[in-house]
């Protein structure tokens, strides 16, 4: 059988781009039930709030640092019942991208990966702590970075019209 030796790409010449994962990992993590024990005793359904956030930043030859931040609070009237916060991050290689589209990968595609892991975490975590489990359900990351980017837009557009305001 003949070997098949891939040929150095030429000067010019575009190479395949490539996302892959190197490492999950958990960069954060806490639970606090602030009114322990007493929480146990309460009845009802509590008002459970889930806020998330993502970053990326560069780590240098094509690695990348995406995290995934998920805070989850549990309250019944004004007693926190639980908190739990998990920044769920992951390194990962992206490689002959163009530059436009390595910030949708950070914000959309790695927050959508990491998320299965902040689940699993959040989940047992609550479990753990004496609770029911938590499960996140499914987020919709394209939607959230698309807003983002009206947001930051709309900002922009703002800051522009003041800059551009007389002086009084």
């Amino acid at each position: 059988m003949e070997e098949q030796n891939p040929q150095p790409a030429q000067s010019g010449q575009q190479q395949t781009p490539t996302f892959g994962i190197e490492k999950v990992y958990i960069k954060d993590f806490s639970l606090e039930v602030p009114n322990a024990p007493q929480v146990f005793l309460e009845h009802g359904a509590p008002d459970v709030s889930i806020q998330l956030n993502t970053s990326g930043t560069p780590l240098g030859e094509g690695a990348f640092d995406a995290t995934l931040t998920v805070t989850v609070t549990a309250k019944l009237g004004d007693k926190t019942l639980f908190l739990v916060e998990v920044s769920q991050a992951g390194i990962f290689r992206i490689m002959n991208v163009p530059e436009n589209e390595i910030e949708p990968l950070l914000a959309v595609a790695c927050p959508n990966i990491l998320q299965a892991y902040a689940r699993e975490v959040i989940s047992d975590a609550t479990v753990r702590a004496g609770f029911s489990p938590v499960l996140l359900q499914p987020i919709n990351f394209d939607a959230l970075y698309l807003q983002n980017l009206q947001e930051r837009k709309a900002a922009a557009a703002e800051k522009g019209r003041a800059a551009d305001a007389p002086l009084q």
